[in-house]
Parts: C-alpha cells; structure tokens; sequence
C-alpha cells in the first residue's frame, strides 16, 4: 500500500490554513473551529498518520521529517499553494513544525494549540527512551496489565498526576487504542526540534507565533513551552480555562467571543 497523506478541504477563500489534529483525533476535529475562521480562508485539514484515512507504506518504520517534508511540498506542489498558515493541536504539531523548517519562506503565521513537540512529554519518554521501554510499550499492547499496574505505582508514589494516569488508563482501553499509541509515539519519535534554530526561524521573518493554552492542561502544562516562547519575538500566549482534551472547542468558543483574532 503507497503512503498517502489525507486531507479534506473546507471552504474556498483565499487564504490558505494547514491545520493537524492531535492525537486519537480526525480531520472532522477541527469543524468546530473552522466555522469560526470565516470566509475568507481554506482548510486543508490532515489526517496524521495512524489516524484516519493516512497510510505508511512502511508502517512500522519511523516516519522522518525529510520524508514529511516531500509529502507537503508534493501536496503544495498539486495545490499551487505558495503561502500558508498553520494550525496544529497537540502532537500535529509536530508535523505544523516541521511544514516550519521545510518552508519557513511561505509560512505565513502559526498557531500551536498546546503543542507537543516542544518539550519531553513523560508519557512520550516513557514510550521511547530507554529503548527498552519501547518493548514494555509493545508488549502492553497485547497484555497493558503490567503497564497499568506500574503507572498505578507511580500514582501512588505521587510521581504523576492522578489525572495524567486516568489520560493513559483511557488511551490504553483497548488494543486498537494501545497499537495506536505505540506506533504514534514510536513512529513520530525522530519529529524533533532544535528550539533555537526552530526560532531563529521564525524570527528571521517576524513570524506571528499565537500559543492557545489550557491553565489546567497537564499533558502538555503551560509551563513546559516558556523557555521556547522566550525565544521568539512574535510570539502570544492566550491562556484559557481548560485542560487538555476539549482545548480544540475551548479556542472556538473564544473566537467566537473574539472574531477580530481569526488566523
């Protein structure tokens, strides 16, 4: 099977908006939002892969950004796109940072819904690093009891929040779940940045960076992304009352409130 890289567009206005949705999501995640864009925009919305309707022709081989890179100038290429925004949630952005190193030329703005990618996620260490633990991932995929129980150690330890913990109990409910997990964080494992190239990038062209944060997000926590935010000189936080899981709807609640910020 070829690789393919999925995507649906919605609308049809001038300015063009990549946007990558998180993970255990779809491109159908990003409706709520969109319909608080406008008119003058189109979406092309991506399905990550392992999500969706995106296929590897290697599936259980990394993907690498060089890689990532050709399937989006491809796409840009078939598209006759020279200029873009982006939107990514969560681990898109990964994929929204790396659109950044590849075109920093055409990227218009950039909008990083508590972004992953930016920091070392506990739950992505734990998947990756030490490469043993990739195997304890593998093998939890067919028997997560042994998983569970030490993440319930590490609960009890006080070692993680209890939250995070009910976060991991859910994503490792049932095996399609857990295969989704493991080849996610394994198979996205070499999408990672240099904070301060990835800056100089942006600033070289004052590139509008906006960060929507959830204040009680403890998957990807507010404080973790100061020290990247720190580096670029267009950058905006807007910190909003939620946590992780709804910030997609939480953000187009705020649009709608304030329509003068659309992308």
């Amino acid at each position: 099977m070829p690789t393919k890289l999925h995507y649906r567009a919605y609308g049809s206005g001038p300015r063009v908006i990549l946007a990558f949705h998180g993970y255990g999501q779809g491109e159908g995640h990003w409706r709520s939002l969109i319909a608080e864009l406008g008119s003058e925009v189109t979406v092309y919305a991506f399905d990550l892969f392992y999500h969706g309707q995106s296929r590897l022709a290697k599936a259980d081989a990394p993907l690498t950004k060089s890689r990532l890179g050709e399937l989006l100038r491809e796409f840009l290429a078939q598209h006759n796109i020279e200029s873009f925004s982006l939107l990514a949630f969560s681990m898109g952005a990964k994929f929204a940072l790396t659109a950044v190193e590849h075109f920093p030329e055409q990227v218009r703005a950039l909008w990083l819904i508590a972004p992953d990618g930016l920091q070392r996620q506990f739950w992505y260490s734990l998947a990756t690093y030490p490469p043993w633990m990739r195997g304890v991932l593998g093998r939890a995929v067919l028997r997560p009891q042994r998983l569970l129980q030490f993440l319930g150690t590490l609960e009890q330890r006080r070692l993680v929040p209890a939250n995070l913990v009910r976060f991991a109990e859910w994503q490792l409910e049932s095996r399609e779940k857990r295969l989704r997990v493991y080849r996610s964080w394994v198979g996205f494992r070499q999408l990672t940045f240099s904070l301060r190239q990835l800056a100089g990038l942006l600033n070289r062209r004052s590139t509008p960076v906006t960060f929507f944060l959830g204040r009680h997000d403890q998957v990807i926590p507010h404080a973790g992304l100061q020290r990247f935010i720190g580096l670029l000189q267009g950058a905006e936080t807007i910190l909003l009352e939620a946590g992780h899981a709804g910030l997609i709807y939480t953000v187009a609640n705020y649009l709608r409130r304030h329509p003068e910020r659309r992308l």
